[in-house]
């Protein structure tokens, strides 16, 4: 069998393994194959590059070319992603039927990649102060997109409106009060998202308390890089939340790490994060990633794309990486599949099923693989 390296049409443009693990082409189509969750994607991270040029152009956008193909560049100095974001917020994303297009194709293309049930992120802050549309009318279009992508692709979802912490505390409970006012059973609970800087989680609590209240779950996007270890324990303890996105910075604390680790609390972990963020060495940072250490720690971790066009990374490409640049083995990455399971928010029924009948199936696929170190 011939070995191959990492592909650039499958991970962008991530430099060669630090683990010097090796990918043959029937490891990539294990990865490609297996039965996955996604439970870490933000919508407007996910939307094509094609669909971004057109909307660009129906709706006038003041975003040329050059800008877009910058955009969707993972190079030595990539454009950062919240710009992006904010571009779609403000000039693309104007009518609910561009919200339905954009999740129906990120469904899709997450259902092409094996990915059975997805639970993804969406801000409806700035999409209602900046648009003008309605909480309700949005929510529809995303959720016609959902019902059109399960039909069609067999693809099951969930919708989770997010708190841009960049806003004012005060917009967070306006968006869960809109969130019970509309309320629907895909859309199961509440994150928040954005930058973390000087935006501690506490400043949420009220909008969470409301939120748990009223029955919905909760995530947080807490201790990314730079971000102090007590956002996540704030997230968890103070806000309440069944998982955290991220969540690096707990390292730092191991002593929490281990009673995180007992109460089985999930961290949706991102391995293209550091990378293309550049918040560590480019020659170093698998190698220097909190992941391994997080696992070491004993932590429940699920890999997830978080802005896969954006981050160049397919759901497959992410599992890849968790082999090829951070050393996991096949049996570690059965039991994160697992993990996703347990901490998804799909009902009790379809995740027995899914932990009764995957096992197995990520057994048979890997029947015969040629797994090969270097050396």
């Amino acid at each position: 069998m011939t070995i191959e390296t990492l592909s650039l049409s499958t991970i962008g443009n991530v430099p060669p393994s630090t683990a010097g693990r090796i990918v043959t082409p029937a490891l990539r189509r294990f990865f490609l194959d297996m039965p996955k969750v996604e439970l870490h994607c933000h919508l407007l991270g996910a939307v094509r590059a094609e669909t971004f040029a057109a909307l660009a152009a129906r709706h006038a956008a003041p975003i040329s070319a050059a800008d877009i193909r910058d955009y969707y560049t993972r190079g030595a100095k990539p454009v950062g992603v919240l710009r992006v974001l904010r571009a779609l917020e403000r000039h693309l994303l104007l009518e609910p039927d561009d919200f339905r297009r954009i999740a129906y194709e990120y469904l899709a293309d997450a259902a092409a990649q094996n990915v059975r049930h997805a639970e993804f992120f969406w801000n409806p802050t700035a999409t209602i102060r900046d648009t003008g549309l309605a909480y309700r009318e949005v929510q529809a279009g995303i959720l016609t997109g959902m019902r059109d992508a399960a039909r069609d692709c067999g693809i099951s979802s969930l919708l989770i409106p997010s708190i841009d912490r960049e806003a004012d505390p005060s917009e967070a409970v306006e968006m869960v009060e809109l969130m019970i006012a509309s309320r629907d059973p895909r859309v199961a609970g509440i994150g928040i998202d954005y930058r973390e800087n000087d935006r501690p989680p506490e400043m949420f609590a009220e909008a969470y308390a409301l939120a748990r209240r009223a029955g919905l779950r909760a995530t947080a996007h807490a201790g990314e890089f730079g971000m102090p270890w007590t956002n996540v324990a704030t997230a968890v303890d103070v806000l309440g939340v069944d998982r955290v996105d991220h969540g690096y910075t707990i390292i730092d604390n191991p002593d929490l790490a281990a009673d995180y680790a007992a109460r089985g609390i999930l961290f949706t972990v991102v391995p293209t994060n550091s990378y293309y963020l550049r918040t560590l060495d480019p020659d170093r940072w698998a190698a220097d990633h909190p992941i391994r250490r997080m696992s070491e720690l004993g932590l429940k971790l699920h890999p997830n794309t978080d802005d896969p066009t954006l981050h160049n990374v397919t759901p497959a490409g992410a599992w890849e990486l968790m082999y090829s640049h951070f050393g996991y083995d096949l049996a570690e990455l059965e039991a994160m599949m697992l993990n996703g399971v347990d901490g998804s928010w799909a009902s009790e029924d379809r995740k027995r099923a899914w932990r009764a009948e995957w096992p197995a199936l990520v057994r048979g696929l890997s029947q015969g693989l040629q797994v090969r170190d270097p050396g």
